[in-house]
């Protein structure tokens, strides 16, 4: 699983060249309610056993937690699902909005 930096998924999120990645938030609904990235999906941890049928195997995905640990468990499991293309977002949102987006709300 590769491990992205809040500045490296900003990078490839601004480049209009390169796909999108599918951004999987695995926190609970609350913290999800409490602040985002634009465009992720909400997939709190305990479902993704039950739910990740609904994701295309050979998508990119960058798993997104609080502090990074919970997404990176979430990835593994994907992976052993037979996904190529996970990524991790390392410090999550919490990382997020102290090197990209200072404005967002955090907790």
């Amino acid at each position: 699983m590769r491990q992205l930096s809040a500045s490296q998924l900003n990078e490839w999120l601004a480049d209009a060249e390169r796909a999108k990645p599918v951004l999987l938030d695995v926190r609970e609904a609350w913290e999800f309610e409490a602040c985002r990235i634009a465009g992720s999906q909400s997939m709190p941890m305990r479902g993704v056993p039950a739910r990740y049928h609904e994701l295309r195997r050979e998508e990119n995905i960058v798993m997104i937690c609080h502090h990074g640990a919970r997404s990176y468990q979430a990835g593994l499991f994907l992976e052993q699902m037979g996904f190529t293309s996970i990524s991790n977002l390392q410090g999550g949102v919490a990382a997020w909005a102290r090197d990209v987006d200072p404005t967002m709300p955090t907790y």
